[in-house]
């Protein structure tokens, strides 16, 4: 078997590509708030936007507990899924459909994390990285309830108004 590479460097690579994706997410949230119509919905975002700022500081601690400099590593997955929101905010501009638009956009994002944040938690457990496991699970469970919170904006209000 190939030596070298380790999960601990498995873990780190999320952890930069997760900590890019955050940071990216920071910027495309205030222009969703704009583009959004409905005010509920753009008030969803701006929560999300603090919410963000509090992940980006957890992931910082987690940085810390491994010995590393917080840095990003260019996430190829975030940068297409926030194109993909961008293109909706053009091309949907003032239509009925936007906010529908806008929040199929943003739980693509958050399932993406979901994702990440979950395999990040069980790595952290399996490399022995006791106090990281709380920050992470942590901010997997806000990313769940954000996901949750979209879907009832959208079936309350949005679907219906783009139908």
């Amino acid at each position: 078997m190939p030596k070298g590479k380790t999960m601990d460097d498995l873990f780190y690579d999320a952890l930069k590509d997760i900590y890019y994706a955050e940071r990216k997410i920071l910027k495309a949230l205030p222009k969703m708030a704009r583009a959004a119509q409905a005010q509920e919905l753009k008030a969803a975002f701006e929560k999300h936007r603090e919410q963000t700022e509090t992940h980006v500081e957890r992931l910082q601690q987690v940085f810390e507990l491994i010995g590393k400099r917080a840095q990003g590593k260019t996430c190829e997955a975030i940068e297409g899924l926030v194109a993909e929101g961008e293109e909706i905010m053009d091309e949907f501009k003032g239509t009925q459909a936007l906010d529908a638009g806008l929040i199929s956009a943003a739980q693509s994002v958050e399932h993406y994390e979901i994702a990440r944040y979950g395999t990040l938690k069980t790595w952290a457990k399996t490399i022995g990285l006791k106090d990281a496991v709380p920050l992470l699970d942590a901010t997997l469970k806000e990313e769940v309830v954000t996901d949750e919170d979209l879907t009832k904006l959208a079936v309350a209000q949005s679907n219906r108004k783009a139908a």
